[in-house]
């Protein structure tokens, strides 16, 4: 990692040599029998202070002191590079018999941070601006014990004047083990709230570095409900295999066709027909690539997959207290994937392993992996009901914002609001995508809440965020797809402004909200919905920006399905325990005459009609389209559009209504996304010019016009002719003359049942005119 950001900007470090003979060490240290320096490391060991802690988060009145004796051996030891003579120190625990070996402390080095690798041993690296102690803690690996994260833990204070250099603490310790290791950090400083420091020495903090993170092993499981996170770490695993053949997609963003989907809901139902150890696991989406493959998407957008405490809202009483996170926008830590997606309750090594394992076999697939970021919060809620497991203890100040009174701002509706333009905050959300990207190989990132980073460490909108501006520049996230969603819960709405630098897409809710305000028949919106068919210029003709600049959705997770987008006009989000309060009131639903099930066969009908429409309208349109995951058999929530405590039957797959389904919705589903990746006409690389494009329409003012045609035209002369009737009659139609030597065939009608509705090859036979049914949409192709 590289250290500019610290160095020259917060830091402001100068690197003294780490040990210095003519200084004295602090009195909970001995010096040892050299004291040459060695680089940035020191060749002199170090007798810590040790104590072994009962609990991970008790106070310091549950702690048992720990002997410790000089070494009887005496030796060379490689300590960075050189060979230097020190005693060893070993460690009598008659408590735990593994921890009777030899350790060798030494001060450490400042970077990288986190946990890395050097020599013969392991070196700790935290940032804290603000901290005046600093102690690790440690677990090591014990024999017969699966689950060590509520266990005792061995703790070294650290000496601010041999284990800090500028505002970061560090320590090497050789002999302690290169895998199967928990550790956190107790750190205490200042404690005053209104300035903003929230120090707790009796809490146990996750390394905000951590690469791998240890808690409970199956989700859901209510009888580790309260338990404990901490971070790992693993240096015996051989590298992942990515194989001789394996190579990423690389798929230009006017190709792209998003599916956006929840790894857990994917598979955990039992009609997945898995077995039971992988369902709801990175596995488990391997299993179910074939249907990725049948449906036609080439990227997946996984929600958050981050680790996360899915028992969040149950660690007090409160209105949501039944509920489970199971959407997962409540990271804990910014590197580690969500350890309970492992299978058979692997934990976070295997979690690892088997992320990519699933990027592999999708990228084999030739689908891109786009992971939903939350960077905009983290899960320790706010100064009402804190909860803290990392940052807010480590240094409140440096990595929330937080008001002239010390307390946390809230911009992401979630009570805090992360410090994204700090330059430490920065180097670590920088760093953090690095990892997933070299690490994990992933292809990009769509940002929640995005327009959070586009604030400054005060709250206040900045024109040009230094973070978004470093994301988009970057050399290693160069090859990324990065997709902002241009808002957040401040009102700072940015669809169509988002800094962008001609790189950052835009989730664009201005597409959602016209096109479905068209479909269901509200008066004066045919030109609006025109300009989001064509690839939204008026948001993205600017500079050198394109129109797959433009993330065209009409689903996502938050909000309706796409079934209860046509059969609810009202939210019903009683089971959310929050009075109806959650969930946005502005949905632009209808329920086709009807509010929720019923067994009109009319209503039924125009359903299934509008839901076709939605999605010919999705896949007909300039830009990149995403669609979630169920839409295409018709999945309902019954009304609920904010489902996100919900790991049920509300949010998973299910699989059997998908084979109900199989020849109907999902077969009109399929075939069109098919039919856009096989036909240019839909990908234009540039805004649509007049040669591109004839709109049929001389109404454009009429207000009560919900009609609206046009021809989209191919040199070669395989134009496509395109019609949407949002009235409740019937519009006889004129159809333009086909090119030269090419006659119309109708592909699609989504009046006529399956599999009439769409006809991939084609009906030959049209006339000069067609009657088209209210609420229904047609295409032609003009074939030889």
């Amino acid at each position: 990692m590289g250290t500019s950001l610290y160095s020259q900007q917060l830091l402001k470090m100068h690197r003294p040599p780490l040990c210095d003979s003519d200084s004295a060490f602090a009195t909970n240290f001995a010096p040892l029998a050299s004291s040459s320096c060695s680089g940035i490391g020191a060749s002199r060991g170090l007798e810590m202070g040790l104590k072994l802690s009962k609990s991970v988060s008790g106070g310091s009145g549950g702690s048992l002191s720990r002997k410790t004796r000089e070494g009887a051996h005496r030796g060379k030891a490689k300590v960075y590079g050189r060979q230097a003579q020190e005693r060893v120190l070993e460690e009598e625990a008659p408590e735990v018999s593994e921890i009777q070996r030899p350790f060798r402390v030494f001060p450490g080095q400042a970077f990288p941070l986190g946990v890395s690798e050097v020599d013969n041993g392991i070196n700790f690296a935290i940032f804290s601006q603000n901290a005046t102690a600093v102690t690790l803690c440690l677990s090591l690996p014990q024999s017969g014990k699966a689950s060590r994260v509520d266990q005792e833990l061995i703790e070294l204070a650290l000496d601010p004047h041999n284990n800090k250099t500028g505002d970061i603490w560090h320590i090497f310790i050789e002999g302690v083990p290169r895998s199967n290791v928990l550790y956190g950090y107790r750190m205490d400083g200042p404690r005053g709230f209104n300035e903003g420091h929230r120090f707790d020495h009796n809490i146990v903090l996750i390394d905000p570095y951590a690469k791998l993170i240890e808690g409970r092993r199956f989700y859901g499981d209510t009888s580790h409900k309260l338990s404990k996170f901490l971070g790992t770490y693993d240096f015996d695993s051989l590298p992942f295999d990515w194989g001789e053949d394996y190579k990423l997609p690389n798929i230009p963003e006017k190709d792209l066709v998003i599916y956006e989907m929840s790894v857990r809901a994917f598979t955990i139902d039992d009609s997945s027909g898995l077995d039971s150890d992988i369902r709801g696991s990175y596995l488990g989406v391997i299993e179910k690539i074939p249907h990725l493959l049948e449906l036609g998407v080439n990227a997946v957008e996984l929600l958050p997959v981050f680790e996360f405490d899915e028992f969040e809202f149950q660690r007090r009483r409160n209105p949501r207290d039944h509920m489970i996170n199971t959407w997962g926008y409540s990271t804990i830590n910014f590197f580690s994937p969500m350890s309970r997606y492992a299978s058979a309750g692997g934990g976070p090594v295997n979690a690892s392993q088997e992320f990519k394992e699933m990027v592999k076999a999708l990228h084999g697939a030739g689908i891109e992996v786009i992971l939903d970021v939350v960077y905009n919060h983290t899960n320790e809620v706010d100064d009402k009901n804190p909860y803290t497991t990392s940052f807010r203890g480590i240094d409140n100040k440096v990595y929330y914002m937080l008001d002239s009174n010390g307390r946390l701002l809230n911009f992401s509706g979630c009570g805090n609001t992360l410090n994204c333009n700090h330059p430490v905050v920065m180097e670590l959300i920088l760093d953090s995508l690095r990892h997933w990207v070299t690490e994990y190989h992933v292809d990009g990132f769509r940002f929640d809440l995005a327009s959070v980073l586009c604030r400054g460490t005060n709250g206040s909108p900045i024109n040009a965020p230094p973070l978004i501006r470093a994301i988009a520049k970057d050399a290693i996230l160069s090859r990324c797809k990065i997709i902002a969603e241009p808002w957040d819960c401040g009102g700072l709405y940015l669809v169509g402004k988002f800094p962008n630098w001609d790189r950052w897409a835009e989730w664009n809710g201005k597409y959602r909200d016209d096109i479905r305000r068209f479909i269901k028949g509200d008066p004066g919106m045919k030109g609006s919905f025109a300009t989001r068919l064509a690839g939204s210029a008026d948001l993205y003709r600017i500079n050198k920006r394109k129109p797959y600049h433009s993330v065209n959705f009409i689903i996502a997770h938050d909000g309706f399905t796409l079934y209860d987008l046509v059969s609810y006009n009202f939210k019903h989000n009683d089971a959310n325990g929050e009075g109806g309060n959650d969930g946005s009131n502005d949905n632009f639903s209808w329920n086709c005459g009807f509010e929720g099930e019923t067994d009109d066969v009319k209503v039924k009908a125009l359903r299934s009609r509008q839901m076709k429409n939605f999605h010919l309208a999705l896949m007909v349109s300039q830009g990149v389209p995403m669609m979630l995951m169920g839409d295409e058999y018709v999945h309902s929530r019954y009304g609920n559009n904010n489902s996100y405590g919900h790991d049920t039957a509300l949010n998973h797959f299910l699989w059997t209504q998908l084979d109900e389904r199989r020849t109907s919705q999902f077969r009109f589903f399929s075939e069109m996304i098919k039919f856009r990746q096989r036909h240019p006409l839909f990908r234009h690389e540039d805004f649509l010019s007049k040669t591109d494009v004839t709109w049929h329409e001389d109404n454009w003012d009429n207000q009560e016009s919900k009609f609206l045609a046009f021809t989209l035209h191919n040199k070669n002369g395989g134009d496509i002719y395109i019609a949407f009737n949002a009235h409740d009659f019937f519009v006889k139609v004129a159809i333009p003359p086909p090119p030269t030597n090419r006659c119309w065939f109708r592909v699609a009608d989504t009046n006529l049942e399956s599999p009439d509705d769409f006809v991939s090859k084609g009906v030959p036979g049209l006339g000069t005119k067609y009657n088209i049914a209210p609420y229904s949409s047609i295409l032609f192709e003009a074939k030889l």
